[in-house]
């Protein structure tokens, strides 16, 4: 009994060699190769239009709505109102400093690049949800008046105000 089973054993192994090997000879040497990394992506794609109030207009960043996914450092409201970021570097120097952050930031895309101006999108990984990131660069108080808001949803559980505090910490580091 012992010895049909060493037989059957090894005529499985046997077969699942020769069958493994058939396998991967078939297999095209690019696809056998190691994989490239594999990027996030998000599996749905909830982006939302592009909002119209964008940009800046005589020093002002557009104001947050009435929901709690937005944050400004402009906003008058305690609920929307975060610090603006505060640099002693050249302005130019911070703007550059910033798109560097921003450029080694995952799921982000700087939209607009202007001298004293910075427009992002930053797309979550899992829903692809799409929040608007602006900086503006106020020389004379030698601040970084940011707005980051979210396109869709009422709430953002934290992560616009979590998102300017990362940036500020990498800004001052």
């Amino acid at each position: 009994m012992l010895d049909r089973l060493r037989v059957i054993a090894v005529t499985v192994g046997l077969s699942l060699l020769w069958g493994s090997i058939a396998v991967l000879s078939l297999v095209p040497a690019a696809v056998a190769a190691p994989n490239p990394p594999v990027q996030v992506a998000s599996l749905f794609h909830f982006s939302g239009k592009r909002p119209d109030l964008l940009g800046f207009k005589d020093g002002k960043l557009a104001p947050c709505p009435a929901s709690p996914n937005c944050v400004s450092s402009q906003s008058e409201d305690t609920a929307h109102y975060i610090e603006p970021l505060a640099y002693e570097a050249s302005p130019e120097d911070t703007i550059e400093r910033l798109k560097n952050i921003l450029k080694s930031t995952d799921n982000t895309q700087i939209v607009v690049e202007k001298p004293n101006y910075l427009y992002a999108e930053f797309t979550s990984n899992i829903m692809g949800f799409i929040d608007d990131v602006e900086f503006l660069v106020d020389d004379d108080e030698a601040l970084v008046h940011v707005r980051s808001a979210s396109r869709l949803g009422e709430s953002d559980l934290g992560v616009n105000r979590q998102r300017i505090e990362t940036i500020r910490q990498r800004l001052n580091s």
